[in-house]
Parts: structure tokens; sequence; C-alpha cells
């Protein structure tokens, strides 16, 4: 990782213009017109479960797929609105309305852009499994519970938007069941799920939406006394225009107040883009420029929100779509795009047909499909620190927000990871005799008489803070006599920070005080350099840092013999 490095901003498209064909055209042509029509209903759903206008998702996956597909640097990423940002835009809106949700998506692009100019691509995906398995599965239930509403007819307004209280709301309503419209969903629900079962290539949440839909149309306009809420019946005939871009307001208060849900928007797309791009490139053989990807999302982000968009990101599920049905190169997500447009254009009536129970069926089964309960139950044979991380960072979801869980997820990971490191870094006091290949694959032995006075140190594993105070205990701990000389025995230290530092220069000041020398053996070059940079060979000697434990103990028996 380079963070001054040049700007690695690659589009594959670009490459793939240099060599494109015609029989590489009809593939995306097929590809694209496919992932199209099957975007639609997600791009629907997600709008609606998010609390915003079904024509903003068509919207945002319009602008917000062409901008990833065409900035982006993965060759077959499908961008826009998908289910892991349900919670966080649900949540934006209820505290700040539409224009704080642009506002926090805007941020997030711009963050986004940053994490691709500063060429941090690729530490993203060193954040910890259990974290994204934990709010990954806190989000499929949240979205769950949002849908029950729609899923039953129950015809509730003004729902709690806590989980808890939700769900206490729901358990006192059950009386208010609508049968006819918990038909629909039902029937949605089993279509979505057989239809995978006799082609994997047809679009189960399509056919379902056709299907029901149909049904629906005939028993509004010819059942008496029956009607099933729909798209139309919820938010008006929806408009066919494309917005013009507009502007926001931004001051400090407002940053202030959105910045972490940016963050978390932010975070929470680089994760799901970069799973998305490994995924593919495991399927396609190509490689992603994971800088370039977080640049393209991050520019589709910034942009999506003048039209009023929801949050983009890469979309596992549709992306997979596209390399199933022969896309390999950018151009098929861009021809995604358009269709999403001509349907925008031209067939925005008929989704005002749409049951509203027929989507939460299509959310009910995505939420389903997020939660990895396999991948889950796989984890109860992990250690028991990586399930805790992921238990708290899945109840944090679902009873809090996708902010907190994230923040504290990461703050229990590292925790637990240095306390790992901590207890796996092992120090070692020596006696008398010292055999050199003692803890190395050498099969030839040497021991080495330690004289009297010589007291011998080794730190195996890294010298941060947590290992340095471990090391200062020890130093207390096991004084005995008064030693002449301590030989710390670095040879298996690959990095110390600055409270190793520290904790070493004090060990040396009060040695040197007592009159006690202090030789450093088998220090790696990389830590060399940080102890040069903080004077710790001017304060013990250039001589007292020797590069192999044999120098060392006889640089050490030298000065016990002379000072004995």
């Amino acid at each position: 990782m380079n963070l001054s490095g040049p700007i690695d901003f690659k589009p594959k498209i670009l490459s793939t213009l240099s060599n494109y064909s015609a029989s590489r055209f009809k593939a995306d042509l097929i590809a694209g017109i496919v992932v199209g029509v099957v975007a639609l209903p997600l791009a629907v759903a997600f709008a609606i479960a998010s609390g915003v206008n079904p024509s903003i998702g068509l919207i945002t996956a319009i602008i917000g797929g062409f901008l990833v597909s065409a900035l982006g640097g993965c060759s077959v990423q499908i961008g826009g609105p998908t289910g892991a940002f349900i919670v966080i835009v649900y949540g934006i809106i209820a505290n700040y309305g539409l224009e704080g949700l642009a506002i926090a998506t805007f941020m997030a692009g711009l963050i986004l852009v940053l994490l691709g100019l500063f060429h941090l691509g690729t530490v993203i995906k060193f954040i910890p499994y259990p974290i994204v398995v934990g709010f990954t599965a806190g989000i499929a239930l949240t979205i769950f519970s949002t849908q029950i509403n729609d899923f039953l007819g129950l015809g509730l307004t003004d729902l709690p938007a806590s989980f808890i209280p939700k769900w206490g709301h729901y358990l006192t309503h059950l009386d208010s069941i609508d049968w006819l419209t918990t038909a629909v969903g039902v029937v949605s629900l089993l279509i979505i799920i057989c239809v995978p079962k006799i082609s994997k290539k047809l679009p189960g949440a399509l056919i379902a939406i056709i299907t029901v839909t149909t049904a629906v149309w005939f028993i509004n306009t010819y059942a008496e006394g029956c009607h099933i809420t729909t798209i139309g019946d919820r938010f008006g005939n929806l408009s066919t225009d494309i917005p013009l871009p507009h502007g926001f307001v931004l001051s400090m208060d407002t940053i202030n107040e959105l910045l972490p849900s940016a963050f978390t928007i932010a975070i929470l797309g680089a994760i799901e883009s970069l799973l998305s791009a490994t995924v593919a490139d495991g399927v396609t053989g190509s490689r992603t420029n994971s800088n370039t990807e977080l640049i393209g999302q991050g520019m589709a982000n910034i942009v999506v929100p003048f039209f009023g968009g929801i949050p983009v990101t890469g979309a596992i599920a549709r992306t997979m779509t596209n390399i199933t049905n022969g896309g390999r190169t950018p151009i098929a997500g861009i021809i995604h795009a358009l269709v999403l447009l001509l349907i925008f254009l031209f067939m925005m009536p008929l989704i005002n047909l749409v049951p509203m129970a027929c989507l939460a069926g299509v959310l009910i089964m995505v939420s389903y499909n997020m939660s990895g309960w396999r991948t889950i139950r796989g984890m109860f044979s992990n250690p028991k620190g990586d399930m805790a991380v992921l238990i708290v960072t899945f109840l944090l979801t679902v009873i809090f927000d996708l902010t907190i869980a994230i923040e504290i997820g990461l703050l229990l990971a590292i925790i637990l990871f240095l306390r790992r490191v901590t207890e796996n870094t092992q120090i070692r006091v020596y006696g008398e005799q010292l055999d050199v290949a003692e803890g190395s694959e050498s099969t030839r032995h040497e021991v080495l008489d330690v004289a009297q006075g010589v007291e011998v140190y080794e730190i195996d594993g890294p010298f941060f803070f947590g290992v340095a105070t471990k090391f200062d205990e020890l130093m207390r701990t096991t004084l005995g006599s008064k030693p002449i000389v301590r030989i710390i025995r670095m040879r298996k230290v690959p990095f110390i920070d600055a409270t190793g530092v520290h904790n070493l220069e004090i060990l040396i000041k009060s040695s040197l005080a007592e009159g006690i020398h202090v030789v450093l053996s088998g220090v790696k070059p990389e830590v060399q350099a940080v102890l040069d940079h903080a004077g710790i060979d001017k304060l013990i000697g250039a001589d007292h840092i020797c590069p192999h434990i044999t120098i060392a103990v006889k640089r050490a028996n030298l000065i016990a013999r002379e000072n004995a």
C-alpha cells in the first residue's frame, strides 16, 4: 500500500474498447437486457423499503449503474441500489429527510473517492469476516421485519422505526390480517422459490411480479368488494420524467451530524462492491482494480444525489446474473442501465399495478438470501472471539443501527485480535546455556555458555504496546540479583510500534542508570530503522546492537568479565 503513489484510476472500459468485437457486443447485449429486466423489480422494491418513491430506485439504478460500469475497475460489476442500504437509508430519511440523505450519499461518495485515491482499495478487504456476516444477517432480519406490514396486509401507518417496538406493534394488530393480501404474498414467494428449480436463468422475482400483478388486476377490476393495495394506490401515478439535477444546502452542523452515516454508507458500499468484484473475478478469471472500483463507486454516489437518488454499490446477485448470461465487459452494465431507462420512460404505468404484497415477497426472499444462515451455522466451530464479534454486530445492527454496529464490531474485533497477538507473542528467559538453533528450523545445534551476570531475553512476535507492557512486567518479576548485562534477542520481532520503542528506551535508561549494559541481538532491518530513528543506537552504542546471538553473547560475556 502506497498512500503517496500516483493516482490509480484506470477504468476497465478503456482497455475493453481497444479490442472490442461484434461477437463480444452480442454477448454483452443479451446479458445487459437480461440484467436490466432482473434489476427492475429489485430497484423498485429497494426504493420502497428505503422509504422513497419507486421511481427513485429506477433513477438510481439507471444513473448509478451507468457510472459504475463506465468508471469502475471491474469488467462485469453491475451497480445500483441494494438491500444492504435499506436500513441506513430508512433511518437517515426518518431523522434528516430526503435532503439529509442526499448530503450523506454525496459525502459517502467523496469518502469512497478518497479511499481509492489513497490506494486503500485492498485494505477494505481486511475487515474481519465475522463483522461482515454479522451486519449482513442483521440487515436481512431488519429488511424482513419491514415487510410484514405489506405482506400480511395489516394496513398499519406510522410504524416505529426500531426493531423491538415495531414487532410489538405487529403482534398487537394480528387481528387485522388481510388474508387475500397474505395469499398474494405467499403465492409470490412460492413462484420466486420454484422458478429457479425449473431454470436458474429465469428471473423468479420478475416472473412472480408479472404473474401476480396480472391476477391482482383481474381481482381489483372484476371482483366486487375485493381490493389489493398496489404501488399506484400507495404512491399515486409514477412520473416518467427524468428529474432535473438539483442542489442541497451544506453546513458544518449538517456535515457533523451526517458524517457517521456517510462513513457507514461508504464502508458498506466499499465492502459490498469489492466482495462482489472478488466473487466475479473468481468466476471470470479477470482482475479488478480495487482503487479504480472505489473511485468509480464514489463518483456514482457523488452524482446520484443531485437527481434525488439513493446510495449505489455493486450488487452481487445482478453481477452474477450478468456473468451467467455472457456479460464480460462494462458494456453489458451500460446496456443494463439503458434498458432500465427505456422501461422508466415507457412502462411506468404498468409498475403502478404491482401489488405491495408481491414486492414484500420479493424483499422477504432477498432478506433470506442475505441472511447467510448456513455461513453462521458453519462459524459455530470458529473461535469464541469470532462468534462474539458476529453476535454483537448482529444484535447492534438489529436493535440499534448499522453505524453503531460497524463501529463497535470493528473495535471489538481489534481488541480480540490484539489480545490474540499478545497471547501468542512469547518472551523467553535463558540461563547459563543457550542453544542457538532453539526455536528455528536449523538442525545445527550450537550451545553457547552465558557468563554469570548475563541475562538473555528473547521476544518472539511483534513488539507493540500490548507486548511491551507484558515484557516490562516480566522484567520486573524475574529480577533476581542485579545483572551486569541484559541481552534482548529480537530475531523474531517483525515490527515495533511507538509504545514498544518507548518501553525499550525506558528499560535501557533505567538499566544504564544502574550500571547495567543492554545488548540487542538479531534486529531485523525494518526494526533497526525504527530504533535508529528513535536514537536507540546512540543511547546504548552501535557496538551493542549485534547481528547474531553468537556475537551478542561473546560481547556480553566480555563485558561481564571486565566488570566482575
